[in-house]
């Protein structure tokens, strides 16, 4: 039954979510944490961790991760959490897949008619949307921890203020010369490397 409940579940998240990974943390949130209680917000809000960190996708490695605890929360027993993770990690891909394909088709021919421009344009919108509504929904007790002059929310909102300023800061380069040595430096940093800063900043600091 719990196979069953996994596979039209994300069938459901696959074939409804626009946008990608980040457009489906929403909808999976609701069906998974909301809905099925599969997850605690925590759980949830470490799988997405977890999800950013590796590689692949974000909507499949977190449809994979989630497949694979509740199925091993519900007592199925490792290879049986396998197969959760496997079945959840094809019903989200499945549908798309499908419907792109025909859709491929479709837009190779129209892709210039007024009607489907509008379409997009429109669908642009509400993607930003459900990407921000994502983001907000990531701003809990379980990332920051309790609001107030306490260090795990103090440093949880600095770690937060760094990386997001960093990563909107302009993508130009700049020559720096030491002697005989001259190299360029990005002034954005590589997302990949400010992963791994605040990693090891949170290994340092809440350990």
């Amino acid at each position: 039954m719990l196979y069953l409940k996994l596979f039209l579940t994300f069938l459901k998240i696959g074939i409804f979510t626009f946008g990608g990974g980040y457009a489906m943390i929403s909808l999976i949130e609701n069906e998974v944490v909301e809905k099925q209680h599969w997850l605690t917000p925590e759980q949830f809000t470490d799988i997405l961790a977890v999800s950013q960190t590796t590689p692949g996708p974000i909507g499949i490695n977190t449809a994979t991760y989630v497949g694979y605890t509740a199925t091993l929360d519900a007592g199925y027993g490792t290879g049986g959490a396998v197969a959760g993770a496997l079945l959840a990690s094809f019903a989200v891909v499945l549908l798309p897949f499908v419907l792109m394909l025909v859709l491929m088709r479709f837009l190779s021919a129209h892709r210039d008619n007024p009607t489907v421009k509008v379409v997009f344009r429109t669908l642009r919108i509400v993607v930003l949307g459900l990407i921000a509504a994502a983001a907000l929904s990531l701003l809990t007790v379980e990332s920051f921890g309790v609001p107030g002059w306490n260090r795990r929310f103090v440093v949880s909102c600095a770690i937060f203020a760094m990386v997001f300023i960093l990563s909107i800061l302009p993508n130009r380069k700049r020559d720096f010369h030491f002697s005989t040595f001259h190299f360029q430096l990005n002034l954005r940093p590589h997302p990949i490397a400010l992963l791994i800063v605040a990693a090891l900043l949170g290994l340092l600091l809440y350990a």
